[in-house]
């Protein structure tokens, strides 16, 4: 929106007059302009907007309602637009109120009258909801993509780890042997729920709002499945006042970045922690840690922290936009000029923070002697021993109750682990003990009698990877 200030002239004697200017007679306050102007945050809606006024166009001569000269007119002013953006020819101007208006006026600067035909039959309101799904119909997909590059990786990683030793932990204490691989698949998985909750995000937009116009459609006899046919959506929005209305996909979407965002920072809880000196269980490249100002020793997992720490930019995000529809009426409020702010934000952070990610673990090293070492003690094979004797035909409640009299009687006569305990020694607690027992502990005999599906065995792990490989072949 300009006024007499701005570099186009006065409200109503030019071509970037504000869509509305009609109604006033003076124009507003240059403070008001700066405050209620949208396109640094909308112009990246720019060629978005321009395929959406295509397809609009197309169907207005379809309909007989502009003439084939003045579509065509239209279509190559159009395209003259997108092609001058994508070279640099033509820069945005910022001084319009948002991106349509910028476009609609650069437009009839270029080819004069046809131009001002282009919003014939349509809205700001249905023409803001087209552009943020073109927008999300063109963007999402790449997400997935590089989530899907992140599984990749993972994938690759745990296939050189299906036997490297590594514990698992509940309540941050010792619990059952696993490997690295089921570990880097638990996290693969985690990111495939994402990619496809995404992808179901997608469906519910893939749904035209144009031809809704401002809240009751249009008395224009405009053909909506045209446009949504040449847009290449599934179909049209069902009813125009709900049309309008609609930011569920805005939160929808946000809240997929959200929970994307929190496995990222989960993932990246536990890098820091194995990067301790307590755990070191991964050392994570000098490319992708930094060091201390004042502690010349220091190599900090900086950008793990970092992906970690911007969670809570993300969950604001969808904060904010939950706000701010809650207690909106029908239709159209200019609040919900605010969801695009929000929504981009969301979405670059994560969208950065996957591939920070990817990088920071593809060039990480695995200490496999530690992970290992952390199998061995804190009795992390005490369900093992109450599996032995549930083989022996004890009830399992009865066997854990016997697992858990070798661990008192280990840490009673000073030892870590029940291994640890002579034959002897577990006899003494129950008679069904073998000298087979010790053989049936060991962290690796654990892992690998894990069978059952998804468990940590490599035969298990390695199916794991296979099902994540096919998942990603289909990207």
């Amino acid at each position: 929106m300009n006024n007499e200030n701005t570099p186009h002239g006065t409200m109503t004697d030019n071509n970037h007059a504000a869509l509305w200017h009609g109604r006033f007679a003076e124009g507003p306050d240059a403070a008001a302009v700066e405050f209620e102007t949208s396109i640094h945050v909308d112009e990246r809606m720019a060629l978005d907007d321009i395929h959406g006024s295509k397809a609009h166009a197309a169907m207005l001569a379809r309909q007989k309602i502009i003439s084939e000269d003045e579509n065509k007119a239209i279509q190559d002013g159009l395209d003259s637009i997108e092609r001058d953006l994508g070279s640099g020819a033509l820069k945005i101007d910022y001084s319009a109120e948002d991106i349509h208006s910028f476009v609609e006026a650069t437009l009839t600067d270029r080819i004069g009258d046809p131009g001002r035909k282009l919003h014939t039959g349509r809205s700001r309101n249905d023409q803001i909801a087209l552009d943020e799904r073109l927008y999300l119909r063109r963007v999402i997909p790449e997400l997935q993509k590089q989530i899907v590059s992140l599984i990749k990786t993972l994938s690759k990683i745990a296939g050189e780890h299906t036997e490297s030793l590594l514990t698992g932990y509940t309540h941050m204490q010792h619990a059952q042997p696993g490997t690295l691989a089921q570990h880097l698949c638990a996290w693969a998985f985690m990111l495939k729920r994402d990619v496809e909750r995404l992808g179901d995000s997608l469906k519910r937009v893939s749904l035209s709002p144009l031809g809704s116009g401002a809240l009751a459609g249009s008395g224009l006899p405009l053909d909506r499945e045209f446009v949504a046919s040449e847009l290449g959506f599934d179909g049209v929005t069902e009813n125009s006042l709900d049309s309008v209305s609609d930011r569920d996909y805005c939160i929808e979407f946000t809240a997929d970045f959200a929970l994307l965002q929190q496995h990222l920072s989960r993932m990246c809880e536990e890098v820091v922690l194995w990067s301790t000196s307590e755990f070191a269980f991964i050392d994570l490249s000098e490319k992708w840690s930094t060091g201390s100002s004042i502690m010349p020793q220091k190599k900090n997992p900086d950008f793990a922290e970092l992906i970690r720490g911007r969670t809570g930019k993300v969950y604001g995000d969808l904060i904010n936009l939950l706000v701010m529809m809650k207690g909106l009426p029908l239709a159209y409020d200019r609040d919900m000029q605010e969801d695009k702010a929000p929504l981009f934000e969301a979405l670059d952070t994560v969208q950065g923070n996957v591939i920070v990610f990817e990088a920071m673990i593809s060039s990480a090293n695995w200490n496999l002697p530690n992970m290992e070492k952390s199998c061995f003690g804190g009795f992390a094979n005490a369900t093992d021993v109450a599996d032995y004797l549930v083989r022996k035909g004890l009830p399992f409640r009865v066997a854990h109750g016997v697992s858990a009299k070798c661990v008192r009687l280990a840490i009673d006569s000073g030892k870590s682990a029940i291994e640890d305990l002579s034959i002897e020694q577990l006899k003494g607690i129950s008679d069904l003990f073998e000298s087979d027992i010790f053989e049936k502990i060991t962290p690796k005999a654990c892992m690998e009698a894990r069978l059952t599906t998804g468990g940590p065995s490599s035969v298990e792990t390695k199916k794991q990877i296979s099902k994540l490989e096919e998942f990603c072949s289909k990207f």
